[in-house]
C-alpha cells in the first residue's frame, strides 16, 4: 500500500521506503486530494502551479508531472486521469493522510449528532492523529493557503469536540492531552489555555494550571505585546484563592506584569542586518553558524531571540536549547532538544529503520529505542559516525529552513560542539543556521572550544559577532521601553554612568525601582541591583528562589512543591510572585531564572549548610519524580547527591551517568564524569573496599580514553598502569588480564617493545594453557614477538589469537580472529610462506567483512596493505589503500589513517608519495605512536631514493636504525640495513649487507634474507658460511 504524507511533512511512502519527495509532485497530490471526489480542469491546475509561464508551457510542465505522478502511484485507480481534467478518488491501495483526516472528521461530526460519545472519541482521536502538522509546510502557494488554514481549523475543532466529550465521559487527564494539542495548534487563542487550567484545576493540578497561565502571558506578551484577556485573567485568579488553605494562602494573585513589558530590540540595528543577511543566505541553501560574543548581561540572547522569532514568522522551524553552567545535564542534550521539536518528530518516524534506530539512541519513541551500555558502545565506537548521521539526517529532512539555537555556548559539552561540526559539513546545501551565544568575560575558554572555533572559521562556515554595551540614547530607550516613562537628561546620564550600557543591568535596575520599596533605577552596582530584586520578593519567594537556584538547571513546579518543605500553595504562588517580578521565566515546560546572574545571586544568598540541605533535597525529588528513568538524570542526580554530602550516591550516579554518555559514543563527557566519580573515591578512607570502587571506575574510564586520546596517550597509560596495580593488590586475575592487555597496546604502540613483551607475558601467565579466554594474551605476546624480530614464536601465538579468539577483545577493539589472522601474515612471510601470508591477508579481509565491523575491516585492511607492500604487489596495494582512506574518513579512524598515507605514498610512480608518507609518519610520531617506525621510515627512504635525493634518503634510513635498536623494534632491521647498504661502496656496503643477512638469519626472516643474498650475488660476493647458519640451524637439517 501507498502512503502518502501532506500534513507535516511532504512524501509518497511504501513498504520499501521513500518513493518521491519532489515538492511539485508531491504538491499536486495534495490539491486533488484537497478536492477528492470533484475533477479539477487541467487548465486550472497548470494556471495555479505555474502563473507566470504561458498556458501552453503550463500544460506541459503539468503533463510531466503527471508522468512522474503515474510512475510513482503505478497502476492504482487512485487518479483519475482524462485529455481533459484529473481527479482522486480514495481506494484501499493508496492512503492519503489529508483525506483519513477528513473521513475520521466526518465520522466524529456524524457521531456527535447522533450523541454518541464514544464515536466521537474514536473518529476524533483518529483524526487528531493524523494531522502530524501543516499541509505541505514551507510551500506558500496561493491555492494552498487557504486550504491549509481551513484545515488547521477544522483540526483545531477536533480538538475542541475531543476534549470537551473525554471531560463530559469524566475521562479528564485524555481531555488535558487534547487541550495541549489545541494549544499547539493556536498558541493565541486564550480559550485553549482556559480549558486546559480548569481541567487541571479539576484533576488537582493547581500547579500544572499556574504553569499554563504563565505560559499563556508569556506567548500573548512575547508575539502581540498584550496581557491576557479579562476572562484568563478571572480564571487564573479563581485558581489562586484557597479559602482553606494554610496560612498566607487564599488571598488573589496579581495577575498582571504592570509597566514591565518586555521592549523592543533596542541599538542592535547593525547586529541584527548582519544576522538577517547571514539568514537570507541559509534560506538560499547555504548553511551556517552564528556566534555571538559579549559579556554578561549585554543582549546576546535578546538579540538571537529576535533573528528566530523573524525566522519563525517567515514558517522556518525553530527549535531552541540552552547550556548550563552546572554539569548535570546529558551529553548531546542541546541536539536531543532539538530532535524532539514536532516537526523534527515527525519526519525522523519516517526515515529508513537504521536512521530512526540511531535517533532513539538518543531521544527514545514511544517503545523503540533504548540506552546501551557503555561498555559494548564503547567498543562500537566506529558507529558515533553512523550515530552522528542519523541525528542530522533526522534534523535534514525537515526540508525547511530551519534555525537551531544553542545559549551559553561557554558550557557546551564538547560532543554537541562534534555534532554541530559534523552537521553543518554534511547539511552542505540545507537552509539551516545554528544560532549560538558565547559569554566570554570572565570566563577561561576551554581549550576544546577554543579548537572548536578555529576548526569553524577554517570551514567557513562560522560568523562571528562581537556585542558591546548599549551607547546613552539607546539606554534611554530601553529604560523608556521597559518602565513606561520617559527620563530625563540627568536621569539617563546616571543610568548609563551606573549599568555601563548593559542591557541586562539597564532591564533589572528598571525593575527594580518598579517594586515596591524600590530605590532610584541608577542605585548600586549589577550585585546589589539583583540582590535588591530578590529581598523586596516575599519570604516564602526568596526561599523557593534559592531552592530553584539549587536545582543549577530549569526546574518544574512539580520539582519545586516536592523537594521544599513548604505546602504545595505556598510554592505554587511563590513562583508566580518570581514570575511577575520577572526573576524567573516559563521554558519549557517549566521555568528558568530570566538570567544566570540571578541564579547565581540567589544561590549566594544561601548558607552553605543549608545548600547542603536543598542539593540533598532535590537530589531526593528528582529520584521520586523519575523513579521509572533516573537514566535521564543520572547527572544531575550525581551532581547534586555530590553537593549534599551523599559521596556514595554521587558516585554511583556519576558511573551510571557515563555509562549513559559512553552509549551515546560521548566519549569526553564520559571521561569527565568518570572522573568526578574517581575524585570523590579517592577520598574516601583507604581500603579494600576503596580500592575496588577505584578499580571498577578505571575499568570504564580506559575504553573513552582510548577513543578520544589514543593507545599512546599518558593519559590512558597513568589509568591503565593504576588498574594493574590495583587488580594485582586485590587478587582479581580476571581484571588484571585485561588491564595488562590494555597496557599491553599501549606500550607496544608507543614502541616500547620490550616493556610490551614483559607485560603481554604476565598476561598469559595467568590463563590456562589452551583456554579460550587466552585469546587476548596470545595476540600480545605474538605481536610483541613479532616487532623483536621473532617471527616463528610470533606465528604460534597469533594462530592462537586467532582460534580462541571470535569475541571481541574490549581493551583492543578488534576481534583477534581478525587481527591475529592479518598480522600472522605478515610472520608467514618473513618465514618464506608466501601463499600463506596472502591467503592470511585476504582471509583476514574476508572475515572482517562477514562480520560487518568497520573498524575490524580497517584493521584487517591496514595489515593486509601492508602484506602486499612486502610482497611488491602494487595493484592489490592500492586497491586494498583506496578502501582503507575511505573507511578511515568516514569513520575517523585516526590510526590506520596515517599507515594508508604512507603505503598510499610508497606506492605512487611520481614525487607526490614523499609528502604523503611525512605527512602520515608525522601524524603517527605527534600521537605518540612509534612502533614500526623503522618500517615506515624505510618506506619513506625508498620514496626519497626513487625522487633523486640519496642524501636525504641515507640520513632516513640512519633515523630508522637508530629507531630500530632504540625502541628493540627488530623485525625489518635487516631489510633497513639493507637498503642502507645501496648508498655505501665497496667493503662498506658488502660488510653492511653481510650484518643484515646475519641478522634476517638470527631472525628466522627467510624472505629478508633472500634479499640480502640476492644483493650480494649482485655484487659478485659469495655469502659467507655463517651468513645463514642460524636460518639453517631453525631449519634443521
Amino acid at each position: 500500500m501507498l502512503h502518502v504524507s501532506l500534513l507535516g511533512e511532504q512524501a509518497i511512502i511504501d513498504e520499501t521506503g521513500v518513493r518521491t519527495r519532489s515538492p511539485r509532485t508531491v504538491a499536486l497530490v495534495a490539491f486533488l486530494a484537497v478536492h477528492a471526489g470533484v475533477a479539477q480542469a487541467r487548465q486550472r491546475i497548470a494556471g495555479l502551479f505555474w502563473p507566470d509561464s504561458t498556458e501552453a508551457q503550463a500544460l506541459t510542465n503539468l503533463r510531466r508531472e503527471l508522468h512522474h505522478l503515474r510512475q510513482v502511484l503505478g497502476r492504482g485507480p487512485s487518479l483519475v486521469v482524462t485529455s481533459r481534467d484529473l481527479c482522486w478518488r480514495d481506494t484501499g491501495a493508496c492512503q492519503v493522510d489529508v483525506r483519513v483526516f477528513g473521513v475520521e472528521r466526518e465520522a466524529a461530526l456524524a457521531a456527535a449528532a447522533a450523541g454518541d460519545g464514544g464515536g466521537v472519541v474514536e473518529h476524533a482521536a483518529k483524526a487528531v492523529a493524523q494531522y502530524k502538522g501543516e499541509l505541505l509546510p514551507g510551500s506558500y502557494d496561493d491555492w494552498l493557503l487557504e486550504a491549509r488554514s481551513e484545515l488547521q481549523r477544522q483540526c483545531v475543532d477536533m480538538c475542541d469536540l475531543l476534549c470537551a466529550t473525554l471531560a463530559q465521559a469524566g475521562e479528564l487527564n485524555e481531555a488535558v492531552d487534547a487541550a495541549r494539542r489545541r494549544i499547539r495548534l493556536e498558541p493565541l487563542e486564550e480559550v485553549g489555555y482556559r480549558v486546559l487550567m480548569e481541567l487541571q484545576a479539576d484533576l488537582g493540578d493547581r500547579a500544572g494550571a499556574v504553569s499554563t497561565y504563565h505560559h499563556c502571558a508569556s506567548v500573548l506578551e512575547r508575539e502581540l505585546g498584550v496581557v491576557p484577556d479579562p476572562a484568563t485573567r478571572q480564571v487564573f485568579q479563581r485558581l489562586m484563592v484557597q479559602p482553606e488553605g494554610p496560612a498566607g494562602v487564599g488571598a488573589p494573585s496579581a495577575v498582571g506584569r504592570p509597566g514591565l513589558v518586555e521592549a523592543r530590540l533596542v541599538g542592535r540595528s547593525r547586529e541584527l542586518g548582519r544576522l538577517e543577511e547571514l539568514w537570507r543566505t541559509v534560506t538560499a541553501g547555504r548553511p551556517g553558524f552564528a556566534l555571538v560574543r559579549g559579556g554578561a548581561g549585554v543582549g546576546k540572547t535578546r538579540l538571537v531571540s529576535e533573528i528566530a522569532q523573524a525566522a519563525r514568522r517567515q514558517g522556518a522551524v525553530v527549535a531552541s536549547s540552552q547550556c548550563f553552567g552546572s554539569s548535570g545535564r546529558l551529553a548531546l542534550a542541546p541536539v536531543a532538544d532539538w530532535v524532539r521539536d514536532p516537526a523534527v518528530q515527525s519526519v525522523a518516524a519516517t526515515l529508513e529503520e537504521a536512521w530512526r534506530a540511531e535517533v532513539d539512541r538518543l531521544v527514545p519513541a514511544a517503545g523503540h529505542g533504548q540506552r546501551g551500555s557503555g561498555t559494548r558502545a564503547m567498543v562500537d565506537a566506529w558507529q558515533r559516525h553512523r550515530f552522528f548521521e542519523g541525528l542530522a539526517r533526522a534534523l535534514i529532512a525537515v526540508d525547511r529552513p530551519m534555525l537551531l539555537v544553542l545559549d551559553n555556548l561557554q558550557w557546551c559539552d564538547q560532543e554537541t560542539l562534534d555534532f554541530v561540526t559534523f552537521f553543518l559539513g554534511l547539511a552542505s546545501r540545507a537552509p539551516i543556521m545554528v544560532a549560538g551565544t558565547l559569554r566570554d568575560d570572565d570566563l577561561d575558554e576551554g581549550r576544546e572550544l577554543v579548537d572548536w572555533t578555529v576548526r569553524m572559521r577554517a570551514t567557513g562556515l562560522l560568523t562571528e559577532l562581537s556585542l558591546s554595551p548599549l551607547e546613552k540614547a539607546d539606554t534611554r530607550c530601553l529604560a523608556e521601553a521597559i518602565s513606561g516613562r520617559p527620563f530625563t537628561e540627568d536621569d539617563v546620564g546616571l543610568l548609563q554612568a551606573t549599568t555601563g550600557g548593559f542591557p541586562l543591568y539597564v532591564v533589572e535596575a528598571v525593575r527594580g525601582s518598579a517594586d515596591p520599596g524600590g530605590g532610584p533605577v541608577w542605585a548600586g552596582e549589577l550585585a546589589s541591583v539583583l540582590r535588591g530584586r530578590l529581598e523586596r520578593a516575599s519570604a516564602s519567594a526568596r526561599e523557593v528562589a534559592g531552592l530553584a537556584a539549587a536545582v543549577k538547571t530549569d526546574f518544574t513546579l512539580d520539582l519545586l512543591t516536592e523537594a521544599s518543605d513548604l505546602d504545595a500553595g505556598v510554592v505554587v504562588e511563590a513562583v508566580d510572585e518570581l514570575w511577575r517580578r520577572r526573576i524567573v521565566r516559563e521554558f519549557g515546560d517549566g521555568y528558568d531564572f530570566s538570567h544566570d546572574l540571578l541564579r547565581e545571586t540567589a544561590y549566594a544568598q544561601i548558607s552553605p549548610p543549608k545548600r547542603w540541605l536543598l542539593h540533598r533535597r532535590v537530589a531526593q525529588s528528582l529520584e521520586l519524580l523519575h523513579a521509572d528513568d533516573t537514566d535521564a538524570v543520572s547527572a544531575r542526580l550525581a551532581e547534586q547527591y555530590a553537593r549534599g554530602g551523599r559521596p556514595g550516591r554521587a558516585v554511583a550516579y556519576y558511573r551510571r551517568a557515563a555509562e549513559v554518555a559512553a552509549g551515546l559514543f560521548a566519549h569526553a563527557e564520559a571521561i569527565r564524569l568518570h572522573g568526578e566519580a574517581l575524585a570523590i573515591v579517592r577520598g574516601l578512607p583507604e581500603g579494600r573496599g576503596r580500592d575496588g570502587q577505584e578499580l571498577a571506575i578505571l575499568e570504564a574510564m580506559a575504553a573513552p580514553l582510548n577513543a578520544s586520546y589514543g593507545y599512546s596517550s599518558p593519559e590512558l597509560q597513568g589509568a591503565l598502569e593504576r588498574w594493574v596495580a590495583l587488580a594485582k593488590s586485590l587478587g582479581r586475575d580476571d581484571s588484571l588480564l585485561a588491564g595488562l592487555v590494555g597496557l599491553w597496546a599501549s606500550r607496544f604502540v608507543q614502541g616500547r617493545t620490550v616493556d610490551g613483551y614483559e607485560t603481554a607475558d604476565r598476561a598469559l601467565s595467568l590463563v590456562d594453557p589452551g583456554s579460550e579466554t587466552g585469546g587476548p594474551a596470545h595476540f600480545t605476546v605474538g605481536g610483541s614477538a613479532m616487532n623483536l624480530g621473532r617471527p616463528a614464536e610470533a606465528l604460534h601465538h597469533l594462530n592462537l589469537a586467532a582460534r580462541f579468539g571470535s569475541r571481541v577483545s574490549l581493551s583492543i577493539g578488534s576481534r583477534p580472529d581478525v587481527h591475529g589472522t592479518a598480522w600472522a601474515a605478515h610472520a608467514h612471510w618473513l618465514l618464506g610462506h608466501d601463499d600463506e601470508a596472502l591467503a592470511g591477508c585476504e582471509g583476514a579481509i574476508t572475515l572482517a567483512r562477514a562480520v560487518e565491523h568497520p573498524y575490524n575491516l580497517a584493521v584487517a585492511l591496514a595489515y593486509g596493505a601492508v602484506t602486499h607492500q612486502m610482497r611488491h604487489d602494487l595493484t592489490e596495494l592500492r586497491k586494498v589503500v583506496a578502501e582503507l582512506h575511505e573507511l578511515c574518513d568516514r569513520y575517523d579512524f585516526a590510526y590506520y589513517r596515517e599507515w594508508g598515507l604512507v603505503l598510499d605514498g610508497w606506492s605512487r610512480p611520481d614525487g607526490t608519495g614523499v609528502g604523503l608518507a611525512r605527512q602520515g609518519i608525522g601524524n603517527l610520531r605527534s600521537q605518540g605512536a612509534f612502533a614500526r617506525m623503522p618500517y615506515w621510515l624505510s618506506l619513506l627512504a625508498d620514496l626519497l631514493a626513487r625522487d633523486g635525493r640519496p642524501e636525504a634518503a641515507r640520513a632516513t634510513l640512519d633515523a630508522a636504525l637508530a629507531a630500530g635498536h632504540a625502541r628493540d623494534d627488530l623485525w625489518w632491521l635487516p631489510e633497513v640495513m639493507r637498503m642502507r647498504a645501496a648508498h655505501d661502496d665497496g667493503e662498506p656496503a658488502v660488510s653492511r649487507l653481510r650484518a643484515a643477512a646475519r641478522m634476517a638469519a638470527s631472525q628466522g626472516a627467510v624472505a629478508l634474507l633472500r634479499r640480502c643474498e640476492r644483493d650480494l650475488a649482485e655484487k659478485g660476493v659469495r655469502p659467507e658460511a655463517n651468513d645463514g647458519r642460524t636460518l639453517r640451524e631453525r631449519r634443521g637439517p
